[in-house]
């Protein structure tokens, strides 16, 4: 008897441990930068530093391929972009090849979420400043490449953005003058 205790203690024991370390190698499954891009000094006509985050010169930029895991509730930063034809958001959406109303909740997302636009015009959940709204995927933050005329001379997306346009950031009531970056979660809509 006390032999078959010792062995369930140590199987207990055991199991602990692999359970502890499955955990660890889940949580050391992070998205790790896949390289750099080198910034150009983007032309006066091309990106304006006083409402852009423009390239700098000789300046290197972290790029990713990948974003940090999805699940029902994933961390983010939001942000804002103009998705309207001469807006911020550069040309059209990866979508559907279409400028979109800032008028309507529309996202572009970092390019490991946005995964190849296996997410295009899916729904998401976004969460914060207290509440939640939904918005459509129509575009890319593009995490692989910045720095030219394609992308505004701005730097590459971080890897865990999603960037909405002024209807998101209206439903989630947040005050104008506190538009620009927010703490966020995120889901997928079923």
């Amino acid at each position: 008897m006390r032999n078959q205790v010792q062995f369930g203690l140590i199987m207990g024991f055991f199991f602990l441990i692999c359970v502890m370390l499955f955990t660890i190698t889940v949580e050391a499954q992070k998205c790790n930068p896949s390289g750099r891009v080198k910034g150009t000094q983007a032309p006066k006509d091309k990106c304006d530093p006083s409402v852009d985050d423009c390239c700098k010169a000789n300046k290197f930029y972290t790029v990713f391929k990948c974003s940090p895991p999805v699940s029902g509730h994933t961390k983010a930063i939001l942000t804002i972009n103009d998705f309207e034809k001469g807006g911020d958001g550069g040309g059209p959406s990866e979508c559907d090849n279409k400028f979109h109303s800032n008028k309507i909740p529309v996202v572009a997302l970092s390019t490991g979420w946005f995964n190849g636009r296996k997410r295009c015009h899916r729904n998401i959940t976004i969460f914060g400043n207290g509440r939640s709204t939904k918005a459509m995927v129509v575009d890319e933050c593009d995490s692989t490449k910045g720095c030219d005329d394609d992308h505004g001379f701005q730097p590459p997306c971080r890897n865990h953005i999603v960037d909405a346009s002024q209807a998101v950031w209206e439903a989630l009531k947040v005050p104008k003058d506190n538009w620009g970056e927010m703490d966020i979660f995120w889901a997928d809509d079923n």
